[in-house]
Protein backbone atom coordinates (compact mmCIF):
# COMPACT_ATOMS: atom_id res chain seq x y z
CA UNK A 1 0.00 0.00 0.00
CA UNK A 2 1.29 3.12 -0.86
CA UNK A 3 1.87 6.43 1.73
CA UNK A 4 -1.14 8.20 0.02
CA UNK A 5 -3.17 5.48 -0.01
CA UNK A 6 -2.74 4.98 4.31
CA UNK A 7 -3.32 8.66 4.68
CA UNK A 8 -6.86 8.21 3.39
CA UNK A 9 -7.03 4.94 4.54
CA UNK A 10 -6.44 7.48 8.24
CA UNK A 11 -8.07 10.19 6.99
CA UNK A 12 -11.41 8.16 6.84
CA UNK A 13 -11.23 6.36 9.89
CA UNK A 14 -10.55 9.49 11.90
CA UNK A 15 -12.73 11.69 9.53
CA UNK A 16 -16.05 9.41 8.84
CA UNK A 17 -18.71 12.58 8.11
CA UNK A 18 -18.22 15.24 5.69
CA UNK A 19 -17.06 18.56 7.42
CA UNK A 20 -13.67 19.83 9.13
CA UNK A 21 -12.82 18.50 12.00
CA UNK A 22 -10.21 19.53 14.90
CA UNK A 23 -7.85 16.87 16.35
CA UNK A 24 -5.79 16.15 19.24
CA UNK A 25 -2.65 16.93 17.36
CA UNK A 26 -1.80 20.37 17.73
CA UNK A 27 -2.24 22.31 14.52
CA UNK A 28 -3.77 19.39 12.27
CA UNK A 29 -6.99 19.06 10.89
CA UNK A 30 -8.98 16.74 8.64
CA UNK A 31 -11.26 17.42 6.34
CA UNK A 32 -13.82 15.30 4.28
CA UNK A 33 -16.45 15.92 1.52
CA UNK A 34 -18.82 13.39 -0.10
CA UNK A 35 -19.67 15.54 -3.46
CA UNK A 36 -18.43 18.65 -4.89
CA UNK A 37 -18.66 21.78 -2.92
CA UNK A 38 -20.04 25.32 -4.00
CA UNK A 39 -16.97 28.23 -4.04
CA UNK A 40 -17.29 29.44 -0.62
CA UNK A 41 -15.26 32.02 0.65
CA UNK A 42 -13.24 32.00 3.87
CA UNK A 43 -10.19 33.15 5.68
CA UNK A 44 -7.72 30.83 7.50
CA UNK A 45 -4.09 30.30 9.04
CA UNK A 46 -1.23 30.07 6.56
CA UNK A 47 -1.07 26.47 5.91
CA UNK A 48 0.13 23.08 4.32
CA UNK A 49 -2.39 21.09 2.59
CA UNK A 50 -2.21 17.57 1.56
CA UNK A 51 -4.96 15.57 -0.47
CA UNK A 52 -5.18 11.88 0.00
CA UNK A 53 -8.16 11.86 -2.19
CA UNK A 54 -10.35 14.01 -5.01
CA UNK A 55 -9.34 17.63 -6.02
CA UNK A 56 -10.05 21.10 -5.04
CA UNK A 57 -9.73 24.58 -6.64
CA UNK A 58 -8.88 27.57 -4.47
CA UNK A 59 -8.56 30.85 -5.34
CA UNK A 60 -7.13 34.45 -4.21
CA UNK A 61 -9.09 37.81 -6.37
CA UNK A 62 -8.10 36.21 -9.96
CA UNK A 63 -5.63 33.75 -9.09
CA UNK A 64 -6.42 30.18 -9.04
CA UNK A 65 -4.69 27.00 -8.27
CA UNK A 66 -5.96 22.87 -8.43
CA UNK A 67 -4.40 20.65 -5.94
CA UNK A 68 -5.14 16.40 -5.23
CA UNK A 69 -3.21 13.99 -4.51
CA UNK A 70 -0.03 14.62 -6.90
CA UNK A 71 0.21 18.31 -5.71
CA UNK A 72 0.14 19.93 -2.34
CA UNK A 73 -0.88 23.24 -1.40
CA UNK A 74 1.03 25.55 0.81
CA UNK A 75 -0.40 29.19 1.90
CA UNK A 76 2.32 31.41 3.49
CA UNK A 77 0.35 33.55 5.03
CA UNK A 78 -3.20 34.04 6.66
CA UNK A 79 -5.44 34.65 3.38
CA UNK A 80 -8.66 35.46 2.37
CA UNK A 81 -9.54 32.41 -0.24
CA UNK A 82 -12.16 31.33 -2.05
CA UNK A 83 -12.56 27.33 -2.44
CA UNK A 84 -14.44 24.48 -3.48
CA UNK A 85 -14.10 20.78 -3.84
CA UNK A 86 -14.16 19.63 -7.31
CA UNK A 87 -13.89 15.87 -7.46
CA UNK A 88 -15.50 13.90 -4.57
CA UNK A 89 -18.23 11.30 -4.21
CA UNK A 90 -19.58 8.82 -1.75
CA UNK A 91 -17.20 6.40 -3.31
CA UNK A 92 -14.17 8.38 -3.09
CA UNK A 93 -14.88 11.48 -0.96
CA UNK A 94 -12.51 14.22 -0.76
CA UNK A 95 -10.21 13.85 2.23
CA UNK A 96 -7.24 16.31 3.12
CA UNK A 97 -4.81 16.93 6.28
CA UNK A 98 -4.63 20.27 6.81
CA UNK A 99 -1.30 20.98 9.16
CA UNK A 100 -0.89 25.45 10.41
CA UNK A 101 2.23 26.46 10.04
CA UNK A 102 3.83 27.49 13.35
CA UNK A 103 6.27 30.29 12.77
CA UNK A 104 7.81 30.40 15.97
CA UNK A 105 9.07 27.06 15.39
CA UNK A 106 9.91 27.98 11.76
CA UNK A 107 12.09 30.90 13.04
CA UNK A 108 14.03 28.60 15.72
CA UNK A 109 14.17 25.48 12.91
CA UNK A 110 16.41 28.23 11.30
CA UNK A 111 18.51 29.59 13.99
CA UNK A 112 19.26 26.16 15.48
CA UNK A 113 19.54 23.74 12.19
CA UNK A 114 21.12 26.81 10.20
CA UNK A 115 19.02 26.14 7.59
CA UNK A 116 20.36 28.74 4.63
CA UNK A 117 19.53 29.89 1.40
CA UNK A 118 18.10 32.50 -0.61
CA UNK A 119 15.50 35.03 0.40
CA UNK A 120 12.54 35.63 -2.38
CA UNK A 121 9.15 37.00 -3.08
CA UNK A 122 7.35 33.45 -4.20
CA UNK A 123 3.33 33.30 -4.26
CA UNK A 124 2.07 33.27 -1.20
CA UNK A 125 -0.65 30.52 -2.55
CA UNK A 126 0.76 27.60 -4.78
CA UNK A 127 1.11 24.29 -5.40
CA UNK A 128 4.05 21.89 -5.83
CA UNK A 129 4.77 18.64 -7.11
CA UNK A 130 3.73 15.62 -4.20
CA UNK A 131 6.99 15.03 -2.21
CA UNK A 132 7.18 11.75 -0.65
CA UNK A 133 8.98 12.86 2.52
CA UNK A 134 5.95 15.15 3.12
CA UNK A 135 3.49 12.88 2.60
CA UNK A 136 4.99 10.00 4.97
CA UNK A 137 5.82 12.89 7.52
CA UNK A 138 2.05 13.70 7.42
CA UNK A 139 1.06 9.79 7.23
CA UNK A 140 2.98 9.45 10.76
CA UNK A 141 1.58 12.54 12.24
CA UNK A 142 -2.21 12.20 11.54
CA UNK A 143 -1.70 7.97 12.36
CA UNK A 144 -0.83 9.41 16.33
CA UNK A 145 -4.85 9.68 16.39
CA UNK A 146 -4.68 6.00 17.17
CA UNK A 147 -2.04 6.35 19.75
CA UNK A 148 -3.13 9.36 21.56
CA UNK A 149 -0.22 8.77 24.44
CA UNK A 150 2.13 9.51 22.15
CA UNK A 151 0.99 12.79 20.66
CA UNK A 152 2.50 14.96 23.28
CA UNK A 153 5.97 13.52 22.97
CA UNK A 154 5.72 12.53 18.97
CA UNK A 155 3.63 15.28 17.68
CA UNK A 156 6.61 18.55 17.97
CA UNK A 157 8.90 16.23 16.44
CA UNK A 158 7.50 15.37 13.54
CA UNK A 159 5.85 18.79 12.49
CA UNK A 160 9.44 19.97 13.13
CA UNK A 161 10.52 17.27 10.52
CA UNK A 162 7.34 18.97 8.41
CA UNK A 163 8.74 22.31 8.65
CA UNK A 164 12.48 21.06 7.84
CA UNK A 165 11.48 19.66 4.50
CA UNK A 166 9.56 22.62 3.33
CA UNK A 167 12.02 24.70 4.49
CA UNK A 168 14.45 22.64 2.25
CA UNK A 169 12.27 22.47 -0.72
CA UNK A 170 11.45 25.32 -3.10
CA UNK A 171 9.09 26.85 -1.29
CA UNK A 172 11.76 27.72 0.94
CA UNK A 173 13.16 30.82 0.04
CA UNK A 174 9.40 31.93 0.34
CA UNK A 175 9.26 30.33 4.19
CA UNK A 176 12.58 31.78 4.71
CA UNK A 177 11.50 35.36 3.59
CA UNK A 178 8.10 35.33 5.87
CA UNK A 179 10.11 34.11 8.88
CA UNK A 180 12.49 37.44 8.36
CA UNK A 181 10.41 40.01 10.79
CA UNK A 182 12.16 42.72 9.23
CA UNK A 183 11.00 41.39 5.74
CA UNK A 184 7.76 43.05 3.92
CA UNK A 185 5.82 39.62 3.79
CA UNK A 186 6.69 39.09 7.59
CA UNK A 187 5.54 42.82 8.16
CA UNK A 188 2.47 42.05 6.01
CA UNK A 189 2.00 38.78 8.85
CA UNK A 190 2.09 41.09 11.91
CA UNK A 191 -0.44 43.15 10.53
CA UNK A 192 -2.93 40.75 9.97
CA UNK A 193 -2.36 39.19 13.26
CA UNK A 194 -3.02 42.78 14.16
CA UNK A 195 -6.66 43.16 12.18
CA UNK A 196 -7.55 39.60 13.07
CA UNK A 197 -7.37 40.29 16.76
CA UNK A 198 -9.62 43.01 16.76
CA UNK A 199 -11.66 43.00 13.93
CA UNK A 200 -14.56 43.88 15.78
CA UNK A 201 -12.97 47.44 16.60
CA UNK A 202 -12.68 50.29 14.08
CA UNK A 203 -9.98 50.08 12.00
CA UNK A 204 -6.93 52.36 12.58
CA UNK A 205 -4.57 52.00 10.24
CA UNK A 206 -1.43 54.16 11.55
CA UNK A 207 -1.90 51.60 14.63
CA UNK A 208 -1.60 48.36 12.20
CA UNK A 209 1.31 50.23 10.53
CA UNK A 210 2.90 50.73 13.70
CA UNK A 211 2.66 47.28 14.90
CA UNK A 212 3.82 46.37 11.67
CA UNK A 213 6.43 48.11 11.88
CA UNK A 214 5.95 50.42 8.25
CA UNK A 215 4.53 53.61 7.27
CA UNK A 216 0.94 53.60 6.16
CA UNK A 217 1.89 54.18 2.29
CA UNK A 218 4.06 51.16 2.78
CA UNK A 219 1.55 49.08 4.34
CA UNK A 220 -1.06 49.73 1.76
CA UNK A 221 1.15 48.58 -1.25
CA UNK A 222 2.63 45.35 0.49
CA UNK A 223 -0.71 44.63 2.17
CA UNK A 224 -2.47 44.45 -1.07
CA UNK A 225 0.40 42.99 -3.12
CA UNK A 226 0.14 40.07 -0.85
CA UNK A 227 -3.87 39.72 0.13
CA UNK A 228 -5.02 41.47 -2.76
CA UNK A 229 -6.76 43.27 -0.80
CA UNK A 230 -6.81 46.51 1.43
CA UNK A 231 -6.42 45.93 5.28
CA UNK A 232 -10.27 47.33 5.33
CA UNK A 233 -11.51 44.44 2.97
CA UNK A 234 -9.42 42.20 4.54
CA UNK A 235 -10.97 43.38 8.42
CA UNK A 236 -14.53 43.12 6.35
CA UNK A 237 -13.92 39.72 5.16
CA UNK A 238 -12.90 38.66 8.43
CA UNK A 239 -16.35 40.35 10.42
CA UNK A 240 -18.34 38.72 7.58
CA UNK A 241 -16.49 35.37 8.15
CA UNK A 242 -17.39 35.16 11.95
CA UNK A 243 -21.01 36.53 11.39
CA UNK A 244 -21.62 33.40 9.05
CA UNK A 245 -20.56 30.88 11.58
CA UNK A 246 -22.40 32.92 14.51
CA UNK A 247 -25.70 32.10 12.71
CA UNK A 248 -24.75 29.10 10.93
CA UNK A 249 -22.96 27.36 14.71
CA UNK A 250 -25.19 29.22 17.14
CA UNK A 251 -28.28 30.34 15.79
CA UNK A 252 -27.82 34.26 15.75
CA UNK A 253 -30.48 35.93 14.20
CA UNK A 254 -28.11 38.40 11.45
CA UNK A 255 -28.98 41.75 13.24
CA UNK A 256 -27.20 40.01 16.51
CA UNK A 257 -24.19 38.22 14.82
CA UNK A 258 -23.84 41.74 12.61
CA UNK A 259 -23.74 43.76 15.85
CA UNK A 260 -21.34 41.00 17.39
CA UNK A 261 -18.73 41.41 15.01
CA UNK A 262 -18.74 45.22 14.22
CA UNK A 263 -21.44 46.83 12.42
CA UNK A 264 -23.53 49.13 13.72
CA UNK A 265 -25.81 49.79 10.76
CA UNK A 266 -28.03 46.36 9.76
CA UNK A 267 -28.47 47.51 6.17
CA UNK A 268 -24.91 48.04 5.39
CA UNK A 269 -24.18 44.46 7.17
CA UNK A 270 -26.77 43.02 4.97
CA UNK A 271 -25.55 44.35 1.93
CA UNK A 272 -21.84 43.90 2.34
CA UNK A 273 -23.08 40.17 3.56
CA UNK A 274 -24.99 39.59 0.05
CA UNK A 275 -22.15 41.23 -1.83
CA UNK A 276 -19.95 38.10 -0.64
CA UNK A 277 -21.54 35.62 -0.04
CA UNK A 278 -23.92 35.96 -2.92
CA UNK A 279 -27.27 35.81 -0.94
CA UNK A 280 -28.70 38.20 2.33
CA UNK A 281 -27.84 36.37 5.39
CA UNK A 282 -31.49 34.39 5.94
CA UNK A 283 -31.02 32.78 2.66
CA UNK A 284 -27.28 32.17 2.61
CA UNK A 285 -27.48 30.35 6.20
CA UNK A 286 -30.64 28.02 4.93
CA UNK A 287 -28.45 27.27 1.96
CA UNK A 288 -25.73 26.01 3.84
CA UNK A 289 -27.98 24.00 6.48
CA UNK A 290 -29.16 22.49 3.64
CA UNK A 291 -25.67 21.49 2.44
CA UNK A 292 -24.28 18.91 4.23
CA UNK A 293 -20.68 19.04 2.74
CA UNK A 294 -20.01 22.31 3.75
CA UNK A 295 -16.13 22.13 4.41
CA UNK A 296 -15.42 25.90 3.35
CA UNK A 297 -12.46 26.94 1.32
CA UNK A 298 -9.44 24.77 2.96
Amino acid sequence: MSRIDELAMSITRHAPESGIAGTAVPRLSLIRADRPTEPVPSVYEASLCLIAQGSKRVSLGDHSVIYDASRYLLVSVDLPLVGHVIDASAQRPYLCCKIDLDLAALADLMLTEDVRGPKADLPVLAVYPGDPDLTDAACRLVNLLDRPESIATLAPLIEREILYRLLTGPHGPMLRHMATADSHLGQVSRAIARIRSGYQETLRIDEIAAAAGMSTSSLHAHFKAVTRMTPLEYQKHLRLQEARRLMLTQGASAGTAGFAVGYDSQSQFSREYSRLFGAPPRRDIERLQAAPDYVGAI
